[in-house]
């Protein structure tokens, strides 16, 4: 045998030995069960634009739509015009949408005017990242989102992007007709 098909069948076995690494590795976020009881949540609270505390607590009540995400997140940032969109739809029907990013509070203030985004926009520091952890972000994707029930229990959670029209009908599944 030649060396040339000696090299050649080595350089296919290591082809082959990376694609079967790569198929057989798990490259989507791993979301986690959710390790965090409502109280708890609604104790949390997050600087809003002009820098005062607000406590989740204020969303009691409600189906909150609670998204993290950054400024730096090219998917974070192509889904918030939808999110604004589906707040003005649903916000009859007694759901309210909120961002919270462990970014800069000047940077979310830009951003929300710039994007002309109304529904409450928090930032925080690390607690930010370790409530997305206890939400069910093992991984810490950007962005992550939960939905809740208006007691705070965990109905859905997706770490990556929405489609509008995906997270449209989801909430059509989730909240009780008027």
């Amino acid at each position: 045998m030649s060396g040339r098909w000696i090299f050649a069948g080595v350089g296919l076995l290591a082809l082959l030995a990376g694609l079967a690494l790569w198929l057989g590795e798990d490259r989507f976020p791993r979301i986690g069960a959710p390790d965090l009881a409502p109280e708890a949540l609604y104790a949390a609270a997050f600087a809003d634009a002009g820098g005062n505390p607000q406590p989740l607590a204020r969303f009691e009540g409600k189906v909150v739509v609670l998204n993290f995400w950054a400024t730096w997140c090219a998917p974070c940032r192509e889904e918030m015009p939808a999110f604004e969109r589906l707040q003005k739809r649903w916000k009859d029907r007694n759901v309210q949408f909120v961002g919270i990013a462990n970014d800069d509070p000047a940077q979310v203030a830009r951003f929300a005017r710039g994007l002309a985004i109304d529904y409450p926009l928090l930032t925080g520091g690390a607690e930010v990242n370790e409530l997305a952890r206890r939400l069910g972000d093992a991984d810490g994707v950007l962005p992550f989102t939960v939905i809740l029930d208006p007691k705070g229990a965990v109905l859905a959670q997706k770490a990556g992007a929405y489609t509008e029209p995906g997270l449209d009908e989801l909430l059509r599944k989730l909240v009780p007709a008027p």
